[in-house]
């Protein structure tokens, strides 16, 4: 049987260089499952693979999107199916590299049967968030689907937003419509985790903050700065920018938070792959020792 390799692990640990070295040995293109570097608008912020990484191996799912683009996780994994099945017409093994969870598992489970939301409740809760902050949110929430006020980060208004359209949309709790059970592929899956001791992860989100800007970062968010209030934006490594540019923080500031909410990205990222029995996890050097697994 076919099979999908997935590299994962949290952001700023080395999944791209390895990637490049493992899709090398497996003769496979790299399907990117990264929720951020999928929007073409978006680089130095999201870290894309460099131009000499994107020459050495075939990505996928890198720039292949806008961020004026409705695009979420429910069209990821019909889209990349669809190349996985393409793909593997010529290749025996394929890679997928990402740290994005929901992305992962749209392609290794399924989505949940999520109805669409219409516009004009999307636009009516957004609105209330603007004038009457996010408590008023939560508190409905809580009231509709206790059950997943107690799963979500309540603390991400994007998160809470999202669990409310739906429960309104559908009519029932957002916990009643999430499925239990994954899919069933047609190809074996290989989960490969690269983790690193928490310092040494913490200071390697710290270096590429510093690295970002000197390559470019404020520049960057400048030229998007206009289109602030799309969801794609709202990210770490812009919105703390934004706020500079908006004069609420400094530059040193902005800097600071981006490497605070980066770090605390990652550590989401970490509480969310730990759920999961099916990762073997090596350190970013045991490229041999992945070898040898696969």
């Amino acid at each position: 049987m076919k099979r999908l390799v997935v590299l994962l692990g949290a952001t700023g640990v080395g999944k791209t260089d390895l990637s490049i070295r493992l899709a090398q040995y497996l003769q496979s293109p790299i399907i990117s499952s990264d929720s951020r570097q999928i929007y073409r608008e978006m680089n130095i912020g999201t870290a894309v693979p460099n131009n000499e990484q994107l020459d050495e191996v075939q990505h996928y799912f890198i720039h292949s999107r806008s961020i004026f683009d409705d695009y979420a996780a429910g069209k990821f994994e019909i889209d990349a199916l669809g190349l996985i099945a393409d793909l593997f017409r010529q290749h025996e093994q394929l890679l997928m590299v990402g740290g994005s969870g929901l992305y992962i598992d749209a392609v290794c489970r399924g989505i949940d049967a999520i109805p669409a939301t219409e516009n004009w409740l999307r636009q009516n809760i957004t609105e209330r968030y603007r004038n009457e902050g996010i408590e008023s949110l939560r508190f409905e929430l809580k009231r509709l689907d206790a059950e997943i006020y107690n799963q979500i980060d309540i603390k991400n208004p994007q998160r809470v937003m999202r669990a409310l359209e739906v429960c309104l949309t559908s009519g029932k709790p957002y916990s009643s419509l999430k499925q239990n059970f994954a899919k069933t592929r047609n190809f074996d899956i290989l989960k490969i985790g690269l983790q690193l001791n928490r310092k040494e992860l913490y200071d390697r989100i710290n270096s590429r903050v510093d690295k970002m800007f000197e390559q470019g970062l404020l520049d960057e968010a400048k030229r998007l700065y206009e289109y602030r209030n799309i969801n794609a934006l709202k990210t770490v490594g812009y919105k703390e920018i934004f706020e500079y540019f908006d004069g609420k923080i400094t530059l040193a500031e902005a800097t600071d938070l981006i490497k605070r909410n980066t770090r605390r990205y990652a550590k989401r990222q970490i509480s969310w792959f730990a759920r999961y029995n099916d990762i073997t996890w090596f350190h970013p050097s045991e490229f041999e020792e992945i070898v040898k697994l696969l």
